[in-house]
């Protein structure tokens, strides 16, 4: 099968600390070459700094998820400003505004968000976005920066048609994960997927959250990693009625664009 890529990854989290080395390898074995960690907060930021130091083909982005929102304040802005300066960054995010979780005021959310897009502006990164029950606020403060920004990526779609389509006509990327493979509560994104222009479709873990529900045999744990991206792949080409090659090349390149590698 052509080479998968997986746009994001949470491979800076505790969870992955005992075999970090052993879960790339795995997802190697499996296909899935090119890897982006997420960061989401200024400790994850450097540890996903730091893993992908150690591989060629290991990416990160450098944000602030808004689940830590309240916490933003001038000094996390200038240091985020710091990290998100570094040459080896691939994008900025993981950011936006998560109403479900509402683990940090709305407010407050919708700063650290703006405050975010500035810094991607400023140094001309694509974005690694979030949205969670907040799709008009998110995109009151996301318009006005799009002209400046090089790219934007709404990560883990799992909305309806009426986001969807506004996330397109915006010229956003769409990341799928394995929310898609959930018999109880990813099903609507099966016709949605096939909406996707091919050129700005992509595909992700989330690991270690969103384990896909279809794979058989079922894991012994629950934590989800990159070598399950393949029956991400599976389901997303059934819904859409092309091939997995056919999807995992059009994805894979859709990847190295949107992040800006040559490779």
């Amino acid at each position: 099968m052509t080479e998968l890529f997986d746009i994001g990854a949470n491979l800076a989290d505790s969870s992955f600390d005992e075999d970090r080395d052993a879960v790339v390898a795995r997802a190697r074995a499996a296909g899935v070459q090119d890897i982006v960690i997420t960061g989401s907060s200024l400790v994850s930021n450097r540890r996903a700094a730091t893993i992908a130091s150690t591989d060629a083909r290991l990416y990160y982005t450098t944000g602030v998820h808004p689940h830590h929102a309240a916490d933003y304040d001038h000094a996390m802005h200038q240091e985020l400003s710091m990290q998100m300066s570094a040459p080896d960054v691939v994008a900025a995010g993981e950011c936006g505004l998560d109403y479900f979780r509402n683990l940090a005021p709305a407010d407050r959310q919708r700063d650290a968000f703006e405050r975010q897009l500035s810094l991607a502006a400023e140094f001309a990164l694509p974005v690694f976005l979030h949205q969670r029950d907040a799709h008009d606020d998110f995109l009151e403060v996301l318009k006005p920066w799009l002209p400046k920004l090089p790219r934007a990526v709404t990560h883990c779609f799992t909305a309806g048609q009426r986001e969807l389509e506004a996330y397109l006509a915006l010229d956003l990327y769409v990341g799928i994960t394995g929310w898609i493979c959930d018999e109880r509560r990813g099903q609507h994104l099966l016709p949605l997927v096939a909406k996707i222009p091919a050129d700005r479709l992509l595909i992700e873990t989330d690991a270690p959250y969103l384990l896909p529900r279809s794979l058989r045999p079922k894991p012994k744990t629950r934590r989800n990693e990159p070598a399950w991206l393949p029956e991400v792949a599976r389901v997303v080409a059934a819904a859409r009625d092309v091939s997995v090659d056919e999807l995992a090349s059009q994805t894979t390149a859709n990847a190295k664009r949107f992040f800006g590698l040559a490779r």
